[in-house]
């Protein structure tokens, strides 16, 4: 078997940030933690990953920090997986990628999935990069500052 390789001491933040999550399994249970997915049967039914895929990215995402696990809600002798605020810090990371699927990967008219503003019950604005005095941002106006 190949051995995966890792990035968990790469001096980039987006390597570090890809080894810790970047596989699409934990993406998706992030995602559906968002959802309110608690249950390991929640994350199973509604990814229709194989158990033992789902049991490892599980583990690795509660040894990542990403998620808890917690006594269920409802005092049964179950346990439920619940985003630390770690976990939560990806909610940006999950509504961008949201946002570039609806722009990139639907044709016009094609029916999809909405995140809405649970209180105005509307879509959101696109999310935009800004610098510190506001102004908006577009990959021509950053550069990376690679420290030694």
């Amino acid at each position: 078997m190949v051995e995966r390789t890792r990035f968990d001491d790469s001096d980039c933040p987006v390597a570090r940030s890809v080894d810790a999550i970047g596989d699409w399994w934990s993406l998706l249970i992030v995602r559906d933690a968002f959802d309110g997915s608690r249950r390991f049967g929640e994350f199973q039914r509604s990814l229709g990953v194989a158990k033992n895929i789902l049991t490892t990215r599980l583990r690795t995402l509660v040894a990542a920090g990403v998620l808890d696990t917690a006594p269920a809600s409802d005092g049964s002798a179950y346990h439920e997986y619940v985003l630390t605020p770690k976990g939560r810090g990806l909610f940006p990371v999950v509504v961008a990628l949201r946002q570039w699927g609806e722009q990139n990967l639907f044709a016009p008219g094609e029916p999809h999935s909405e995140l809405l503003d649970r209180r105005q019950g509307r879509p959101l604005r696109a999310l935009e990069v800004h610098a510190a005095d506001g102004r908006r941002l577009t990959p021509d106006d950053t550069t990376v500052h690679k420290l030694d």
